[in-house]
């Protein structure tokens, strides 16, 4: 259903472009407008993973870094039938994820340790199969199309503010500005409306990769807590990334309406619950799930006390991010304990 969703979207967003181009562009100013934003869009899409990592400070970690989370991420990739994509950490309290990544190839998972300190495995299997369900279904192509698509409304809409649009389009003076000034917010409004249609669609199909409906809504209950209760700096500085995350990171955005790139996590709660009853599955129980993900062996650095590693620290450690003892905060070549750390442009230098 929401596939289908997506493609009468798109579709939409098509009609209403070639609508603003004939009535305000004509056909000239219409292609020239969509050239542009081709243009715009497929840089943004070519170097989309780079640029969104590097907005958000991701470091690229290696398996004798992280060896469960690799084993974890491996398995998933490989019931989805996809390359093992490259995994980056975001030093953040606030628990979110997202994955990037212009094909399944070039796919990339950013987990916050934020998150990485308040989940079951059982619920980070759940988050993670959903990001891999984004790569498999090449998510960042179809919201590219979507934003070329919007742009090139605006842009048309834009020029024929300013340079009068077409004289002969039928619409007269007052015509002509409504359509300028009303066209970008409905493209708008349908690219927020794709975007949430996608949520839905990758929620369920990493259920299906990961086995269990509940675990990721268990997940998606603490992870919108958290999204709502600490600030996410990097996230409200680059607003436009939002949509990237698997819960929304801006606070202030709980209702699920027309400009909201998420649906509301309750709805997505309800679905997945209910896809779990479809399936006769037993719901999840978290504290019962006997599992931590932090050990007691843990013999690592010494992590800031108000870090997230920091509080895990304290409880106990973590298997997650164990091995050969990854320091958040620091980069390759700093001094002290800790893996070499690598940004999504490459090794730092000096």
């Amino acid at each position: 259903m929401n596939f289908m969703r997506t493609a009468v979207l798109l579709a939409a967003m098509t009609a209403l472009f070639v609508l603003v181009g004939a009535a305000l562009g004509g056909r000239a100013g219409m292609m020239l407008a969509f050239l542009f934003a081709l243009g715009t869009n497929l840089f943004a899409w070519w170097n989309s993973d780079r640029m969104a990592l590097a907005a958000n400070d991701a470091q690229e970690i290696d398996e004798p870094q992280a060896p469960d989370l690799f084993n974890l991420v491996r398995g998933l990739a490989a019931r989805a039938g996809i390359p093992m994509p490259r995994i980056y950490l975001i030093e953040s309290d606030q628990p979110n994820a997202f994955a990037t990544g212009r094909n399944p190839e070039n796919g990339a998972i950013a987990v916050h340790t934020g998150l990485i300190s308040i989940v079951t495995r059982e619920e980070l299997s759940g988050v993670l199969a959903h990001e891999i369900a984004h790569i498999k279904n090449r998510d960042t192509l179809t919201m590219t199309v979507t934003a070329t698509l919007a742009g090139a409304i605006s842009s048309i809409a834009h020029w024929g503010m300013f340079m009068g649009g077409r004289r002969d389009n039928g619409l007269g003076v007052i015509g002509t500005l409504a359509l300028a000034i009303l066209a970008p917010i409905a493209a708008m409004i349908v690219q927020m409306a794709v975007s949430r249609s996608r949520e839905y669609v990758a929620d369920r199909a990493g259920a299906e990769i990961c086995g269990n409906p509940y675990w990721l809504a268990s997940a998606l209950a603490k992870i919108a807590q958290g999204a709502q209760a600490i600030d996410n700096p990097r996230a409200e500085a680059n607003p436009a990334l939002a949509h990237l995350f698997i819960v929304n990171p801006l606070h202030g955005s709980g209702v699920d309406n027309l400009f909201s790139t998420h649906p509301n996590v309750e709805n997505r709660i309800a679905a997945l619950e209910e896809m779990g009853r479809e399936m006769n599955l037993a719901p999840f129980d978290p504290a019962g799930a006997g599992w931590s993900p932090f050990r007691d062996d843990f013999s690592g650095p010494s992590y800031p006390a108000g870090s997230a590693w920091g509080r895990a620290r304290r409880h106990g450690g973590g298997s997650f991010l164990s091995g050969a003892g990854i320091s958040p905060w620091r980069r390759s070549g700093d001094r002290g304990t800790g893996g070499e750390r690598r940004g999504p442009w490459g090794d730092p230098r000096g």
